[in-house]
């Protein structure tokens, strides 16, 4: 016996006492059909659209949450909802916070401004028992291994299931809107007629989307049985898509010396705004909005082939996503993935809070949020208000109230006033005002803003410097971040005049009128980039010194090189709307009863082997083939990926016998 033979059975031996990772993961195993296994890039006509009465979006933001409708028959007319009862004072109540209160028993109790209201007034001692959160949207995006199982804190410090949350607050706007509709029809409205949008941030990964997904089903909005009538809609896409129809009276452009609406941008960045909410503020009481179907004047500058960038800040992310124009009829293709992170508007909340611990004590902080949280929420919407009165010309203190019982908690607690905490703390900015207020300098509060904008400034410079982000000709800043007047100083400071800045005026509801838009015309958007790479895992014949040693596998006396990823799409590729990716397989052997195909992905572009570090299995297709003969010599199983949506579909056909089956695609499970 050679030695080499000696060597070969010795690995054979080897991977017979260690299988590998796709025998262990029970695939039974599939080969490309034919050696020259190319993609076949064969783009399928998508579906036709099911018919739907009316298009309701539902913009579940960090902060705060809204939704809109339009009617198909008269897309141009969008609905903002109701107006919501127990505004706050200096904060337009267009949409409602995104808190939501359960009882004691963790039945859902309110959600909104009702949520805050009712658990302020409890008793103390009663408070802790309620379950109160807010801001929880941002754990979808900082959760690493996001799960069904995913757990929320509530302010009492109880944990709750995040799944439950989100599902609740979807319900809370399904019944909203339904009766919103209902009163409009004067009769009962179907919720088999509407077709719901709900927005997320384009930077979220799939878990994240998926997760928005089962909170629907779960709370009754959609069902499983009906998946089409929920579209996941990318924030700042459906802020591009509401950006093509802007009429000049209905932006600010911070890039032109000209006068608008009788003011000039010069006079100072933050006075477009005042002018532009005053507008706003007028045609609340209408809250239908006509959205003429007709490309704005702005956009009739762009020609094919012209580049623009929508930066959407929210409460708690940053996204930013560059669109090329396509002509005649002004389609948009992503040119570059999205991208951001989380530097929404709650990071100056927590530079607030961290300023507080610096004064009172990280120990005072903390203790104070658990046994007083009605009152922390209390100094929490103080300082809201107090945060948008900030400018970048300001010259006059703001002023912040501290709830009594944060001065009183304070004396208990460290047993000397909040006065000579103020004095004692070396913050020189911030001052003790004797009507019981902090009063902060312009600066402190300009210095609160820094790190988050600083951020959003560093994001924006290396977005403008990769090479397919060249030659920008507008940037749309959009979002409720969008009228900080310091945020929108820092980025024209920073562009110098290398593109326009836009701001629409209802800046916070641009992205929800856009969402209703989208669910009226999901195909507008006909080319996007793929976000991750995804393939298959499948058995290649075994080549010597290509293939390396521990993926061999011997079956039935053939030579197989396990593990090999079968790339679909790759990171970033570009991907029309409804394209099919069609691939052909065969059993490994021909005797296979199930044929159990694993889908793939990864964040890498480039993936050898789906055993390499960051590879995930996100779906399987299982195919039973018992009982059926096929006559073709080898069994051909074809699998189909349809990308370019915001969702991924996947399908194997055994092409003998024309048996289906589906899978949907599950980031959830670990």
């Amino acid at each position: 016996m050679t030695e080499k033979q000696t060597a070969t059975e010795k690995i054979i031996a080897d991977v017979m006492a260690n299988p590998s990772p796709a025998k262990s993961m029970g695939d039974p195993g599939i080969t490309p059909l034919s050696p020259t296994h190319t993609q076949q890039n064969e783009t399928e006509q998508v579906q036709p659209e099911p018919s739907f009465v009316v298009v309701v979006a539902i913009d579940f933001g960090t902060t705060s949450s809204g939704y809109a409708y339009a009617f198909t028959k008269e897309p141009e007319c969008i609905h903002t909802m109701r107006r919501w009862e127990g505004g706050d004072p200096g904060v337009s109540n267009q949409k409602t916070p995104t808190t939501i209160l359960l009882t004691p028993d963790r039945k859902f109790h309110s959600f909104g401004y009702a949520a805050r209201d009712f658990y302020h007034d409890l008793d103390p001692s009663e408070s802790k028992q309620w379950l109160y959160l807010e801001k929880f949207k941002m754990k979808l995006h900082t959760t690493a291994n996001l799960s069904i199982d995913t757990d929320l804190h509530a302010a009492n410090g109880k944990r709750v299931k995040a799944l439950d949350i989100f599902a609740y607050a979807l319900a809370f706007f399904k019944e909203q809107a339904l009766k919103e509709l209902s009163d409009q029809t004067g009769g009962d409205f179907d919720n088999n007629d509407v077709r719901w949008v709900i927005t997320v941030p384009a930077i979220w990964k799939m878990p994240a989307k998926q997760f928005m997904r089962e909170a629907a089903y779960k709370s009754g909005l959609v069902s499983r049985e009906n998946p089409e009538q929920l579209i996941i809609a990318l924030e700042p896409e459906a802020a591009s898509i509401y950006c093509r129809k802007l009429r000049l009276h209905q932006m600010v452009d911070l890039g032109t010396q000209t006068t608008q609406n009788g003011f000039s941008p010069t006079e100072n960045v933050g006075s477009g705004m005042t002018q532009a909410k005053e507008n706003v503020r007028r045609n609340r009481q209408s809250r239908t909005f006509l959205v003429e179907n007709v490309i704005g004047e702005l956009w009739s500058e762009l020609e094919e082939g012209d580049r623009y960038v929508v930066v959407d800040c929210g409460g708690g992310t940053v996204d930013l996503t560059v669109h090329q124009i396509r002509l005649p009829e002004g389609h948009l293709k992503e040119l570059y993935k999205a991208s951001g992170g989380p530097y929404g508007s709650i990071g100056i909340d927590y530079e607030f809070e961290k300023l507080l611990c610096k004064i009172f004590g990280q120990d005072f902080i903390d203790q104070f949020k658990i046994k007083r949280p009605a009152a922390w929420v209390d100094l929490m919407i103080a300082f809201e208000s107090r945060k948008r009165a900030a400018a970048p010309d300001r010259t006059n203190p703001l002023n912040i109230n501290l709830p009594f019982s944060f001065i009183d908690y304070y004396k208990k607690f460290r047993g000397h006033s909040v006065e000579h905490a103020l004095r004692k703390s070396n913050v020189d900015f911030v001052k003790w005002s004797s009507q019981g207020m902090l009063r902060m300098s312009p600066d402190a509060m300009n210095s609160l803003f820094k790190p988050t904008i600083d951020h959003i400034i560093q994001h924006l410079t290396e977005l403008f410097d990769k090479p397919e982000v060249s030659d920008i000709k507008f940037l749309f800043l959009v979002g409720g971040f969008a009228e900080s007047p310091l945020l929108q100083q820092a980025v024209q400071d920073m562009l110098q005049g290398r593109s326009r800045i836009i701001i629409p005026h209802d800046v916070g509801l641009t992205i929800l009128k856009g969402a209703v838009l989208f669910g009226l015309d999901p195909s507008v958007i006909k080319v996007r980039r793929s976000p991750l790479t995804y393939g298959v895992g499948v058995l290649n014949r075994f080549v010597e010194g290509k293939h390396p040693p521990e993926k061999l596998l011997v079956k039935d006396g053939t030579r197989w090189c396990t593990d090999v990823f079968d790339t679909f799409i790759a990171a970033d590729q570009s991907v029309a709307l409804g394209e099919m990716v069609k691939r052909s397989y065969t059993p490994a052997k021909p005797s296979q009863q199930v044929i159990v195909i694993h889908i793939y992905c990864s964040e890498r572009e480039s993936v050898g082997f789906i055993s390499e570090s960051g590879i995930r299995k996100c779906g399987t297709l299982r195919l039973d083939v018992s009982g059926t003969e096929s006559t073709a010599p080898r069994r051909e199983i074809q699998t189909l990926m349809q990308f370019g949506d915001t969702e991924i579909r996947a399908m194997a056909v055994d092409v003998s016998t024309g048996r289906t089956v589906k899978a949907s695609i599950d980031f959830l499970s670990h």
